[in-house]
């Protein structure tokens, strides 16, 4: 296919795949899409652990590494922070909310001492931390990677300069035209504008409204920087429409949670298969900054009034990350309560997923609904 991103990342078919999970990465790139390791979370030494898996089992086949570094941070700028110095300061009535919460439902809280996979131990850097993440980034150019890209932000200039250094190319997500504009010019090589149906931290505007106006916005400054649409996208006819609008290829994340190799659990996925595309809502509760999930007990008890309101990012990670992982636990024993409160990042493509499959399945799938997506366009002018 002829599209910058192909020439760029080395790839025939645009399709690239977020996951926090290794086997999604290795999967979809071997199948002829292009798997983006999430790395928010781990430390120097997990990520060359699962970089070097991910060498091993893509078959020689380019994949790239996602951060977070935000460009807004409560706690930006300040040094020597570790993940339990800022947890001692989580105010007493946002604890108790919590343990009240869990407690009315049936849930024992984790140890202090248990984390989710991946996640630092308390007294290293706190979440998004971005010392961190470019120690991340050092670690994996020791590794045939072929992007790097950002969330929530302009990268810092020590990112792009990684990326010229290396020659690899760097991509940043954007929720609006004038993030756009500001992400070029700041020497960005690739746009993924993401629209407000999107797993995870994003923004108001939909996809269809924004990958033009993105585009738009782009021609009238000169700018000829691709464009990856975000948001939603779950099928290959899907793809297509957002290419015919102009994009080079299409960035996916929700569509992988439901795969068999996909880091959910069994229990979330049963709840993706079930759920409908209203069943999703953007909500600080997890994070401190809006982010789009399936609704669920805990995201109506944090935007509900009872709620103290969600703490700034990153605290709020720091003390709903365990309380989940305690809620994933309980539910897993039969826990009905449990159950209903069990959540994850995911788009409003959720009603699209009837089942679940690997994610090779996913991308030959996605190959063939584009296919027909464009023999039916053609087929109007004949």
């Amino acid at each position: 296919m002829k599209s910058p991103i192909c020439e760029m990342l080395g790839i025939d078919f645009p399709l690239l795949a977020f996951s926090h999970c290794r086997d999604v990465v290795a999967a979809v790139s071997k199948a002829g899409g292009f798997g983006v390791f999430g790395a928010t979370g781990h430390t120097p030494e997990s990520i060359e652990v699962e970089l070097a898996w991910i060498d091993a089992h893509c078959g020689g086949k380019p994949y790239g590494l996602d951060v977070l570094i935000p460009e807004n941070l409560v706690t930006g700028g300040a040094k020597g922070l570790t993940s339990r110095g800022l947890a001692e300061k989580i105010p007493q009535g946002h604890r108790d909310f919590v343990d009240d919460l869990l407690s009315r439902n049936g849930v024992t809280p984790s140890p202090r001492n248990e984390r989710p996979a991946g996640e630092p131990a308390k007294d290293s850097a706190p979440p998004f931390d971005p010392t961190n993440a470019l120690e991340l980034l050092e670690v994996a150019f020791r590794h045939p990677i072929k992007l790097i890209a950002n969330a929530l932000g302009v990268p810092p200039k020590a990112m792009l300069d990684m990326g010229k250094k290396h020659g690899v190319p760097v991509a940043a997500l954007v929720g609006a035209k004038e993030h756009a504009i500001r992400q070029v010019e700041a020497g960005v090589d690739i746009l993924v504008v993401q629209g407000g149906e999107a797993g995870g931290h994003c923004g108001e505007v939909s996809t269809l409204v924004l990958v033009p106006e993105v585009l738009n916005a782009l021609k009238a400054i000169g700018a000829k920087t691709p464009v990856l649409a975000a948001g939603g996208i779950m099928n290959g006819r899907q793809m297509a429409g957002c290419m015919a609008m102009g994009a080079a290829g299409v960035w996916t994340g929700s569509v992988w949670l439901a795969t068999t190799e996909s880091e959910t659990s069994e229990i979330f996925r049963e709840k993706m298969v079930a759920a409908t595309s209203r069943d999703t809502v953007r909500s600080k509760g997890r994070t401190g900054k809006p982010s789009r999930q399936l609704k669920s007990g805990w995201t109506q008890a944090w935007d509900g009034p009872d709620s103290p309101g969600a703490l700034p990012m990153p605290y709020q990670t720091l003390i709903s990350e365990r309380a989940l992982l305690a809620i994933e636990k309980s539910a897993a024993t039969g826990n009905a309560a449990a159950r209903d409160m069990v959540t994850y990042f995911v788009g409003q493509g959720v009603g699209l997923v009837d089942q679940v499959k690997s994610a090779g399945q996913v991308v030959q799938e996605f190959k063939e609904d584009f296919v027909a997506a464009y023999e039916d366009m053609t087929a109007l002018f004949d």
